[in-house]
C-alpha cells in the first residue's frame, strides 16, 4: 500500500529547487544585517527554527534565536519569522496577533487560506510543499532548503543527494531497531530533535534525540543489542567505539545531514508498516493543533 508520505518524501528533491529559486527575491525577509530575529514554531517546525536560527548566526546576519511559539521571552527582537504548515496552529495565530504593529513578521506558510497569512505582515509561499499526511516532510525540509540558499548554500548538489537517498535501498535491520537515540552537533542537534519526532510520530516507536557530547551523559545507559544510535554530521573522537562495545548499532553515513533526515524518513515509514501503522494518520495527533478559546 502507497501512503500520501511515500509521495511526499518522493517529491523532497523537486521541492528543495522550488524552494531554493524563491530565495534571491526574500533577501529583505530573510537576510537582513544586523536585524535581531526569533524564529518560533511548534513541533517539527521550532525545530526547523533552531536549525535556521543557527545557519543565520554562522553566515554573520546577527543574532538569531528559536522558540516554541508558546514560549517567546518578553525581550526586543527586530524581526520575528513564524514558521507553520497549516497556519491555524493556535500558539502560532496568538502569537502573530500579538505582535501585529508592534514588531515586523514574517510567516514561512503552506497553506495560504489561514490566519497566519492575514496576521503577518509578509507571507512566503511554500504552498508547493504542503502536504496531505499529518506528519511533515517536505514542507519542513522545503523551509530548510529555502533558508539554507538564502544563506550562501547551493541547494542542487542536495537535491541531487536526495534523489539518491530516496531512491536507494534502505540498510537491512534499520526498521527493525527496537530504540533509536538520534544525535547531532551544532546545526543538527535540530535535525536529531526532528529526526526522533518523525520517528515516534510516525511509527509510534520509542526514540531519543541530544546533542552528541551529551549521550554519554546518562543516555548511553540504554544502548544494547537491539537498539539503533543515528549520528547526523560527523561523530565527537570515540563516540562510535563506546555505542558498538554497549551492542548498539552506530549508524554516521557521512551524507550532508538535511539528506540523511531524508533516510530517517523513509525508515520510519518503513518501521510503520512492519508494525502495521498507518503512517499518514498517527494516533492522537491531528494536521494541526487548534485549541479551545
Amino acid at each position: 500500500m502507497t501512503f500520501f508520505v511515500d509521495d511526499e518524501i518522493a517529491s523532497q528533491p523537486a521541492c528543495w529547487r522550488q524552494a531554493a529559486g524563491l530565495a534571491p527575491g526574500l533577501a529583505d525577509a530573510l537576510k537582513v544585517p544586523g536585524e535581531r530575529v526569533g524564529f518560533v514554531g511548534c513541533g517539527t517546525s521550532w525545530f526547523m527554527g533552531q536549525i535556521i536560527a543557527s545557519w543565520r548566526e554562522a553566515a554573520g546576519f546577527g543574532e538569531s534565536d528559536a522558540f516554541s511559539a508558546s514560549e517567546v521571552p518578553d525581550r526586543p527582537y527586530d524581526r520575528i519569522v513564524a514558521i507553520t504548515r497549516s497556519g491555524t496552529t493556535t500558539e502560532v495565530v496568538e502569537l502573530l496577533e500579538t505582535l501585529r504593529g508592534l514588531v515586523p513578521t514574517t510567516v514561512v506558510l503552506g497553506d495560504q487560506s489561514t490566519p497566519a497569512a492575514r496576521l503577518a505582515d509578509q507571507v512566503v509561499d511554500l504552498s508547493f510543499a504542503d502536504e496531505q499526511s499529518v506528519v511533515q516532510t517536505r514542507f519542513a525540509t522545503s523551509t530548510l532548503a529555502l533558508f539554507r540558499a538564502a544563506y550562501g548554500t547551493d541547494v542542487e548538489p542536495l537535491a541531487a543527494a536526495a534523489e539518491e537517498a530516496v531512491a536507494a535501498p534502505l540498510a537491512d535491520g534499520l526498521a527493525e531497531a527496537e530504540q533509536v537515540s538520534f544525535l547531532g552537533r551544532g546545526w543538527t542537534i535540530g535535525l536529531a530533535h526532528e529526526a526522533a519526532l518523525k520517528y515516534r510520530e510516525t511509527s509510534s516507536s520509542w526514540a531519543e534525540s541530544y546533542p552528541a557530547m551529551d549521550y554519554r551523559h546518562g543516555p548511553i545507559s540504554i544502548a544494547r543489542p537491539g537498539r539503533l544510535v543515528w549520528m547526523f554530521g560527523e561523530p565527537p573522537a570515540g563516540l562510535e567505539e563506546q555505542v558498538r562495545a554497549t551492542g548498539a548499532t552506530f549508524l554516521a553515513s557521512g551524507r550532508d545531514p538535511m539528506v540523511e533526515l531524508v533516510t530517517v524518513q523513509r525508515v520510519a515509514v518503513a518501521r510503520a508498516r512492519l508494525l502495521g501503522v498507518n503512517p499518514d494518520t498517527p494516533q492522537h495527533l491531528t494536521r494541526s493543533v487548534v485549541l479551545d478559546a
